[in-house]
């Protein structure tokens, strides 16, 4: 880079990274989190997305953790050599599922704060603003997460087994 003058540098800089809004938030615009293809990927997931009723948010998200969760657990397990870390890994990933839904469940029964607005996601969910759609998001978590891990491990099984490979011959 070159070597600028400081006031030089200074205008460089503040030409790609600025405040938005309250520069006491923190809330700073940087071409990666104020570009359009940032803001159409975060406002897709289900977090963010909008039209979603708390169940429906819960469920996806929900399962893809469980899904997600279930091939750490498996392969690297203490039992990872013995024959059961398929099983092993269902029931961690499920355990983990139950222990995130309890912290949801206790963050719905204090008093939630309300989603903040950032230059990524100007339309946060309304429904997350209460405990009531905190609680159905928590307890539909529960069942997408579980579910989930449940999906990863029938798909483990059928791959492990060979079942796929008899139909190839």
């Amino acid at each position: 880079m070159q070597n600028l003058p400081s006031g030089v540098q200074a205008q460089a800089n503040s030409e790609v990274v600025k405040a938005a809004g309250d520069p006491q938030v923190g809330n700073l615009a940087t071409p990666i989190n104020s570009s359009d293809f940032s803001k159409a990927l975060i406002n897709n997931l289900p977090a963010y997305r909008m039209g979603l009723s708390p169940q429906r948010r819960g469920l996806e998200i929900g399962m893809a953790h469980g899904y997600l969760l279930f091939g750490p657990f498996a392969f690297t397990s203490q039992f990872r050599n013995t024959g059961v870390s398929d099983i092993v890994g269902l029931i961690e990933a499920v355990i983990l599922v139950v222990i995130l839904t309890v912290c949801l469940s206790l963050y719905a029964g204090a008093k939630p704060n309300k989603p903040i607005k950032t230059i990524t996601t100007p339309n946060p969910p309304a429904s997350l603003e209460t405990s009531e759609g905190w609680s159905e998001f928590a307890g539909s978590f529960l069942i997408g997460g579980i579910g989930g891990a449940a999906f990863a491990y029938i798909i483990y099984e059928i791959f492990q087994s060979g079942v796929l490979q008899t139909f190839g011959n």
